[in-house]
């Protein structure tokens, strides 16, 4: 975790009382837009950048079922700290949830209400820049089905060229507290490029302790491979 405090935040007691709930102070003390989760960023309540100084804050209520859900999300988060919500933090997504939330139709009513430009769902709306959850979710895939087809025998070059990937997110990644988080969990569990099999479960491991400080279960890293490079038994994903 990169913030100076447990909830990545700065120790600024003025900065921090003038921050919204759920938001992210960034290392120059201002908040921070890609290290917040899409549905915790507040425009228009406060100058937080540029563009969203002179944005008028958005008040079009969501529909009583999105409300509802989005207050449960929100109060869990919290409780099992939700700063960690970052690339360093996120644990994969069911793939389930995901298609049945892709898929089902909300009714006239809560149509007209999410259509609206005034709602502010969870995530945000397609073509839009990608807010901390989707960054983390993304680079996550990236990281895992990259170290599901590294060589089981790489050479130096390619071991050269891993360990050069997995040290530079801590410099290049856009969420810096997200960043720092990961930096120092390599710093004390180095990277194994030692074969594809070792990375895998390098990975996994740096994930699960994720998994573990949000709460959740950990992923059975002996599944790597069926998580991320063949697929389930059954054949559903082929």
């Amino acid at each position: 975790m990169a913030a100076a405090t447990e909830n990545g935040k700065s120790d600024t007691s003025s900065s921090q009382s003038s921050m919204p709930p759920g938001m992210v102070m960034g290392p120059d003390g201002k908040p921070c837009k890609i290290c917040t989760a899409f549905r915790n960023w507040k425009p228009g309540t406060t100058n937080y950048t540029e563009a969203d100084s002179n944005r008028a804050a958005k008040t079009w209520p969501a529909p009583p079922n999105a409300q509802k859900n989005q207050k449960q999300q929100q109060q869990q988060q919290t409780a099992k700290g939700s700063q960690f919500a970052g690339f360093a933090a996120l644990a994969a997504v069911p793939v389930a949830s995901a298609v049945s939330t892709a898929t089902e139709t909300p009714n006239s009513e809560e149509s007209t209400h999410l259509d609206a430009p005034g709602y502010r769902g969870d995530e945000p709306p397609p073509g839009c820049p990608p807010d901390v959850e989707q960054l983390g979710r993304a680079t996550w895939t990236f990281l895992h089905t990259t170290a599901a087809y590294y060589p089981e025998k790489p050479n130096p070059t390619q071991r050269a060229n891993m360990l050069m990937l997995l040290r530079s997110i801590p410099v290049l990644y856009p969420c810096t507290w997200c960043a720092d988080d990961f930096g120092k969990d390599i710093e004390k569990n180095a990277p194994d490029v030692s074969g594809r099999t070792a990375l895998s479960r390098w990975l996994c491991e740096r994930h699960n302790e994720v998994n573990q400080k949000l709460g959740k279960e950990k992923f059975d890293c002996a599944k790597v491979d069926e998580r991320w490079k063949d697929g389930p038994p059954d054949g559903r994903c082929d």
